[in-house]
């Protein structure tokens, strides 16, 4: 709610959207929930733990901008060029902010080159400090900053980890890319989602089926390989309970967006029939007075 509010304010404000813009809302975003942890430590201390990761995809003269913090994931269907263009290819938009993955673990171990115990294997994980999997996140300020492991609240219930400077950052990784016409629909979903299907798997569900219940068809593939892994039905995944879902399966939350908009009116009319039930693309709302060039745009910033 809070980045939403500071996106569309800072776009205002620059005539436009541009990395800049989606920078500053991430960080007013995370200082807002600093202050929010701040006020609320006397009576909540737990909330010093509290952190989330954070996917933003956004439209403005047809260049999509897509950031996040952690291991949500976007993943755009496109079609094959040439003899393969009934078929569509996965490409990956943003970035895992995972120490399972090697990249990011050595990028943290590089960060910290003074702690040989900065990531740690445990519980069947790579960890930071043996707690957390992601290396960016909004919130979890008792591992950014030091200050709140000193304070006597805090001590009677945070983590037995002391800590001399941040182990996670809440510095977004930003793709930037033209769209283009053979692009069909963006896939946005939690890590619970991507633990379960390859980005493959999951746009060729998209692209094959009815676009009524579409993200609720991906979820349902993802427990149906949950189930296959523990060697349980389907039906008996869905009747556990919440809490105890968690020790099966992470998080699923997925959003689908097709991008007719962007690929011209006739296309429009073709699908318009099919359309109930699903997320067309968003209206753009940032391209006030910001200037856009011809040439295809892909730039990363982490």
């Amino acid at each position: 709610f809070f980045f939403s509010l500071f996106i569309v304010e800072f776009a205002t404000e620059q005539g436009g959207l541009s990395a800049d813009v989606i920078k500053k809302a991430f960080n007013a975003t995370e200082e807002e929930f600093l202050r929010l942890v701040k006020r609320s430590l006397p009576v909540r201390p737990q909330i010093t733990s509290v952190g989330s990761c954070c996917l933003v995809g956004a439209i403005s003269n047809d260049v999509l901008y897509v950031a996040n913090l952690g291991d949500s994931r976007a993943v755009l269907g496109r079609k094959a060029s040439g003899d393969k263009e009934n078929t569509v290819v996965a490409e990956r938009l943003s970035t895992d902010h995972n120490v399972g993955v090697e990249e990011v673990r050595k990028e943290v171990e590089e960060l910290h080159p003074d702690d040989s115990h900065i990531v740690v294997y445990t519980r069947g994980v790579w960890r930071i400090k043996g707690i957390i999997q992601v290396s960016r996140s909004i919130g979890d300020v008792y591992l950014k900053k030091p200050e709140f492991y000193r304070d006597p609240i805090f001590q009677q219930f945070g983590n037995s980890v002391p800590l001399k400077r941040p182990v996670i950052t809440a510095e977004p990784s930003i793709l930037i890319r033209k769209l283009k016409p053979q692009d069909q629909f963006l896939i946005f979903a939690s890590d619970g989602l991507w633990e379960q299907l390859s980005d493959e798997a999951a746009v060729n569900i998209v692209f094959k089926n009815p676009r009524a219940g579409i993200a609720k068809r991906l979820v349902r593939a993802a427990l149906q390989e949950v189930a296959k892994k523990r060697e349980m039905r389907y039906s008996d995944i869905k009747k556990i309970e919440k809490g105890i879902r968690r020790h099966f399966h992470d998080d699923i939350t997925v959003i689908v967006i097709y991008l007719d908009k962007h690929r011209g009116s006739s296309r429009n009319k073709r699908t318009k029939q099919n359309a109930m039930g699903c997320t067309m693309a968003p209206v753009d709302i940032y391209s006030f007075n910001a200037d856009g060039g011809d040439e295809d745009l892909l730039q990363t910033i982490t």
